[in-house]
């Protein structure tokens, strides 16, 4: 909130023109974020997040990809950042967990089985590749249906 005003304020006295000038009211709005990093460095994030529809993108290919699969075939995705990782972690928990009731419609069964724990790099992957510190990998193996006919591609 502090940062939005601040570049409210701003807009209504000048036009903001350049990146560097919005990463300077950013910066000035708030000081101290994370230690080693650009305070602006967050918010330039979101707005290419938000400007890209990445997280849309994000749910739209998990979609497909579960679509796509064969049954015994794997979905491994590897997210960069806390909010794709909650939507993947979410769509593998939701399309994994048990039926609560015998003889439910096979489209109301379990499509996934996730495989293990989330992965996160080591000490001498992040070392040999800082922009790996913040990734997670996933993985989960589509399950055969119930009662449905063998799909054949």
């Amino acid at each position: 909130r502090r940062m939005a005003a601040a570049i409210v304020r701003e807009r209504a006295v000048e036009a903001i023109e350049t990146t560097a000038r919005l990463a300077q009211i950013v910066a000035a709005a708030n000081p101290a974020w994370e230690k080693g990093k650009h305070p602006a460095t967050r918010a330039f994030q979101a707005i290419r997040i938000y400007i890209n529809g990445e997280l849309d993108a994000l749910v739209s290919v998990l979609r497909q990809a579960l679509e796509a699969l064969l049954p015994g075939g794997r979905l491994v995705v590897i997210s960069f950042h806390s909010l794709e990782d909650r939507i993947v972690k979410r769509f593998m928990r939701d399309h994994s967990r048990a039926a609560q009731q015998p003889g439910l419609p096979a489209h109301l069964q379990p499509q996934l089985k996730r495989l293990g724990k989330a992965l996160r790099p080591g000490e001498e992957e992040v070392e040999r590749n800082p922009r790996a510190r913040s990734a997670v990998l996933r993985v989960a193996e589509k399950l055969a249906v119930a009662g449905a006919d063998a799909d054949v591609r």
